[in-house]
C-alpha cells in the first residue's frame, strides 16, 4: 500500500522518468521536442549546484548512513531536543513588507482570484509593474539584532532557535552560492541566518534551519496566466519555474483531486537538484542541529533526495561532532528515520517516539501582517504542558516586521510563557513522560491544523512528567474548592513502583496530602489563582 501511495504517479510511471521531456509531451505540458525547462525557466546556477551534489554523494557514501531506510533507521534522537522541549520558529522575510493576510502574499498577489490580487493592485500597483521582487529593497531590516532577539527568546524560556532559511517565495535568508536573490546580496545585506546562528549559540541556545523551498516549484504559478513579471525572464532566479500546481485534465476533460498529491505536477530534475544543493549547502554553513522541512517535501519525486539529504547531514553530523534532525510533516519519512511534527496541532495519545508541534504566536499567520491576533501566554503553556506530556516539543513561531522590530503583542506573549517557565521549567525541561500522559475530561483533538478544537481545560485536567524518583501533576486550572484530586493516584495504585513520600509546589513548598480510593487529594494555597497552570511535585520514597 505504502508503495503504491508514494512512488506511483498517474499512469503508473515512476517520478523521474514520468518528467522526462518525451514524457511532458505526452501529457500536452510540452510541444514534442521541447526541453521542460524551457516552459518553467530556472534561472539556476549549474555550477554551484553540480558541485555542492557532487559534495552530497561523497558524504552520503562517507559514514554509517546510506541513502535508503534501512541504513536510516539508525537516527535517534538527540537527548538535548528530548531535554529542550521548547523552541522559537521565525517566518521573516520580504513578505513582511506588505504585511497582508498571511505569509503567503507573495503567491497570492498573482491569484487573480485571491483578495490579496486586488489589494495589491489597488496598493502597490499592476503585478507587470510591481512584483514581488519589489518588495526586496524594501525589506531593510534595518532594527534587526540577532543577539537582542535571542535575548528575549532566552527570557521566553526557549531552548532552541529554528529560522527558515528560505520561504516558499525563492528568497535566500542566508549566505547562498546558488542564486542572487538572498538577504546577503538583497534587502537587508547581511547573513541573518549567520548572526543568528552565532548569538544563539553564544547565548548556549541550539540552532536549526528551516526550508520551505520545494514549494517554491509552483509558488508562482499563478502569475503565469496574464501580464506579470513571473514571465519576465529576467527575474526567472526569483519566481523560478512557476508551474502549474496540478496535471492536466485527461482526455475527457476530468481535472484530477488536488487533494492527493500524486496529482500535483511532480517538479522536474533540475529544480530537486537544486532543492538538494541548497538544503545540503547551509548544513555545511551553518550545522543546524535540527532542519524543518515543509509539507510539500511529501511529493513522490522527492523520495530519493530526502534519502540523499538525510544520509549527508546524518553523516555530517556524526564527522563534526553535532547532533542531528529533520522534522517532517507527512508521510515521506518512515518512522524512526527522521522526526515527526505536527503544524498547529497536536496528538491525542503519549507517543512512544519524541515529536513535535509547530504553531505560531499569531492566529493568522506564520509571517508578519497588519491587524493580527495573538494567543495568551496562558493557553500557549498549556498547549506546551499538554505536548510534552506526550513526549513532545513546541517549536513556536514568531512573524518580525520587515524592519527587523517583534511586534510588543509577540514580546508579551513570550516573557509571559518564560516568566511561568522560570518557576515551572522543573516540571518540563529534561522531564520524560509518565505511563499516562494524564487524566481528566478534555482530550485533545488529533491532527494538523485542529488547535482551534483545543482550547478548553478544566480543572481536573492533569498532566503528568517525570524526572528520576519525582513525578509531576500539572493542574490545567485551579479548582474552585482549591483541593486538587489526582484520581490515576490513588492508594494502593498499582501505577506507582514506590510509595509517595511527599508533595510540594512548584516554586513554593510542602503541602497538605492525603491518599485514598479515590485519589491523592492535595491543598492549594490561596497563592495558586487561575491566571496560569500549577505544577505539583511528588516525591516518591
Amino acid at each position: 500500500m505504502r508503495t503504491t501511495r508514494r512512488h506511483i504517479l498517474a499512469g503508473g510511471v515512476i517520478g523521474s522518468v514520468w518528467l522526462s521531456a518525451p514524457g511532458l509531451a505526452r501529457a500536452g505540458l510540452v510541444q514534442a521536442g521541447q526541453a521542460a525547462t524551457d516552459l518553467y525557466p530556472m534561472g539556476f546556477k549549474a555550477g554551484p549546484v553540480g558541485r555542492q551534489l557532487a559534495r552530497v554523494d561523497k558524504g552520503a557514501a562517507t559514514g554509517p548512513f546510506r541513502p535508503d531506510w534501512e541504513s536510516l533507521r539508525g537516527f535517534r534522537v538527540a537527548d538535548w531536543f528530548r531535554d529542550a522541549k521548547f523552541g522559537i520558529f521565525i517566518h521573516w522575510g520580504p513578505y513582511a513588507v506588505p504585511g497582508f493576510l498571511t505569509e503567503w502574499y507573495s503567491r497570492n498577489m498573482y491569484d487573480r482570484g485571491n483578495v490579496a490580487f486586488t489589494y495589491h493592485r489597488n496598493v502597490w500597483g499592476p503585478q507587470d509593474k510591481f512584483g514581488c521582487k519589489d518588495f526586496i529593497p524594501k525589506f531593510t531590516a534595518e532594527h534587526f539584532d540577532a543577539e537582542a532577539w535571542v535575548a528575549l527568546f532566552k527570557e521566553a524560556g526557549a531552548r532552541y532557535v529554528v529560522p527558515v532559511a528560505e520561504h516558499c517565495d525563492g528568497f535566500a535568508m542566508y549566505d547562498c552560492a546558488m542564486t542572487d536573490w538572498n538577504a546577503v546580496r538583497m534587502g537587508p545585506r547581511r547573513d541573518t541566518a549567520d548572526a543568528l546562528m552565532k548569538a544563539a549559540r553564544k547565548a548556549g541556545l541550539h540552532f536549526g534551519l528551516s526550508s520551505h523551498r520545494a514549494e517554491h516549484w509552483m509558488w508562482f504559478g499563478p502569475g503565469r496566466g496574464y501580464d506579470s513579471d513571473v514571465n519576465d525572464p529576467r527575474y526567472a532566479g526569483l519566481y523560478g519555474p512557476a508551474a502549474p500546481q496540478t496535471l492536466p485534465a485527461d482526455a475527457h476533460g476530468a481535472a484530477p483531486d488536488p487533494s492527493h498529491l500524486e496529482n500535483w505536477l511532480p517538479p522536474h530534475k533540475d529544480f530537486l537538484d537544486d532543492w538538494l544543493a541548497r538544503t545540503t549547502e547551509f548544513i555545511d554553513k551553518y550545522r543546524p542541529e535540527i532542519i524543518y522541512l515543509d509539507w510539500w517535501t511529501a511529493a513522490p519525486s522527492f523520495e530519493p533526495y530526502l534519502q540523499r539529504l538525510a544520509a549527508y547531514y546524518y553523516n555530517a553530523g556524526r564527522r563534526d561532532g553535532y547532533a542531528t534532525a529533520i522534522t517532517y510533516k507527512g508521510e515521506q519519512f518512515p518512522v524512526g528515520t527522521a522526526l515527526f511534527d505536527v503544524e498547529r496541532g497536536k496528538l491525542d495519545a503519549l507517543r512512544l517516539e519524541p515529536w513535535q508541534t509547530d504553531t505560531s504566536v499569531s492566529t493568522k499567520s506564520w509571517g508578519y501582517i497588519q491587524d493580527d491576533d495573538f494567543k495568551q501566554p496562558k493557553a500557549l503553556v498549556q498547549d506546551l504542558i499538554d505536548i510534552v506530556a506526550k513526549n513532545g516539543n513546541l517549536l513556536l513561531n514568531i512573524g518580525p516586521r520587515a524592519d527587523g522590530t517583534i511586534p510588543e503583542e509577540v514580546q508579551a506573549t513570550l516573557r509571559g510563557i518564560g516568566g511561568w517557565l522560570a518557576t515551572h521549567g522543573e516540571a518540563i525541561y529534561g522531564t520524560r513522560p509518565w505511563r499516562f500522559f494524564g487524566e481528566g475530561p478534555t482530550t485533545a483533538v488529533a491532527g494538523e491544523k485542529k488547535e482551534s478544537a483545543n482550547r478548553s481545560w478544566k480543572s481536573a485536567d492533569f498532566r503528568f512528567t517525570t524526572k528520576g524518583r519525582t513525578l509531576y501533576a500539572i493542574g490545567m486550572e485551579r479548582p474552585a474548592n482549591g483541593t486538587a484530586l489526582i484520581k490515576t493516584l490513588y492508594a494502593d495504585t498499582p501505577h506507582l513502583d514506590r510509595p509517595i513520600a511527599g508533595v510540594s509546589l512548584v516554586g513554593a513548598g510542602a503541602l497538605a496530602w492525603r491518599q485514598d480510593a479515590q485519589g491523592l487529594d492535595v491543598t492549594l494555597p490561596d497563592s495558586v489563582g487561575a491566571a496560569m497552570p500549577y505544577a505539583l511535585k511528588i516525591d516518591l520514597g
